[in-house]
């Protein structure tokens, strides 16, 4: 009878142990290529709100057309000389996986298909530029950029004050031309036209919070600069293969993006697909990144990314306190209702999200949902937690 006690004092004692290291994101199962699946009842998730979840993105699919050059270009055709000069891909169906504890629990859709993802790229560069500071190439994020890239991008009063967390932040306000494309063009206010888009007023960086894809791009163009070799090789090197992603995704720029580095013909990536280009990936590979991001850098004892860097990742910005380094965070006028304040996401056009949620130990990866219902859903799925 002692016997039977210790053996069930010891099985109570392992399982909580599992629960603690998965709960504050640190250890706990991470796939190899075969993604073990776990009923959801056992492993604390009401089967049935789970299905409903599921149901609900499977019915709420994203409006826009599924020819993806159609959607962009209506999406944008308020920018003026808007135009695709990066690859596109016709988009599939909902799709999207449930990951508690690592494993999967719910899935939908053609989750091996490789699609656009637009903005969700802009958390992989992010990752790529804290991989830049965890090995030293840049000392801290409050340097300026020019002391890194000293070409013409960031001369001038103005664009010498740019720090590395300015760019991250979405609040450098550089200003100039990138490959032909104008940091004006991008998105301009509702008010005015063309000539006062040219003309508009400076902010110091820092102070205002713009979204814009070529001040992106100007981030990866440095990027490249520092790293001296193409950005989606150091992502394959230091963290998709690592973690076991497929060998189908794809990371492109424009088509006259390209650059010489110490002699090499290197293309520059985009940070989403505005003009085409961008991260191209399964749904699979998706969720794989965003386990890491739970795992706070690491992934089967090895970290891959530093837990300071997936800590600042996270950290509300002075200029924008819902957006951190290239991750949006839930708090803020916009908060998804009825969900906690921690959780944090990648988003991207034509709703494309990943969703990290430490407390519950759940990533959610989500393909083609209508973005306004984004909340909704992640509610849906927190409700199937007893």
């Amino acid at each position: 009878m002692i016997i039977i006690d210790m053996r069930l004092t010891y099985l109570l004692f392992f399982s909580l142990s599992l629960s603690c290291t998965s709960l504050f994101g640190q250890d706990g199962y991470c796939p190899d290529h075969q993604w073990k699946r776990q009923n959801p009842s056992k492993i604390g998730l009401n089967e049935q709100l789970l299905n409903e979840a599921v149901d609900f993105a499977l019915k709420n699919e994203y409006s826009g057309a599924r020819d993806l050059r159609r959607a962009i270009l209506k999406s944008f055709e308020r920018e003026p000389y808007h135009e695709i000069v990066g690859p596109t891909k016709e988009r599939g169906g909902p799709a999207g996986l449930i990951l508690k504890g690592g494993y999967i629990v719910a899935e939908w859709g053609d989750i091996e298909r490789v699609d656009m993802t637009f903005s969700v790229t802009k958390s992989y560069l992010s990752t790529v530029a804290g991989l830049a500071l965890d090995e030293g190439l840049i000392k801290s994020m409050q340097d300026p950029v020019t002391d890194y890239v000293w070409d013409h991008t960031f001369r001038g009063e103005h664009n010498a004050k740019i720090r590395w967390h300015h760019l991250l932040t979405q609040s450098s306000d550089w200003s100039g031309s990138l490959f032909g494309m104008e940091d004006w063009s991008d998105r301009p206010p509702k008010e005015g036209d063309i000539d006062d888009w040219k003309h508009r007023q400076f902010f110091e960086p820092g102070v205002r919070f713009e979204y814009n894809d070529v001040r992106v791009n100007v981030l990866s163009y440095a990027l490249l600069q520092v790293w001296r070799k193409p950005l989606p090789l150091v992502l394959k090197e230091k963290v998709m293969d690592p973690i076991g992603a497929s060998t189908t995704w794809r990371w492109f720029g424009y088509d006259h993006s390209w650059v010489v580095v110490d002699g090499v013909k290197v293309q520059s990536v985009s940070g989403g697909g505005h003009s085409g280009g961008g991260l191209f990936i399964n749904t699979l590979d998706h969720a794989r990144f965003g386990l890491l991001f739970l795992r706070n850098g690491k992934w089967n004892g090895q970290q891959l990314v530093s837990k300071q860097w997936i800590t600042e990742a996270r950290r509300p910005s002075e200029a924008n306190d819902r957006y951190g380094y290239m991750w949006w965070l839930n708090r803020g006028k916009n908060q998804w209702e009825g969900i906690p304040e921690n959780v944090c996401y990648a988003a991207g056009f034509g709703g494309n999200f990943i969703v990290i949620d430490q407390d519950h130990d759940i990533v959610i990866v989500t393909r083609w949902l209508e973005p306004s219902q984004i909340g909704t859903m992640v509610a849906k799925v927190l409700k199937a937690v007893k």
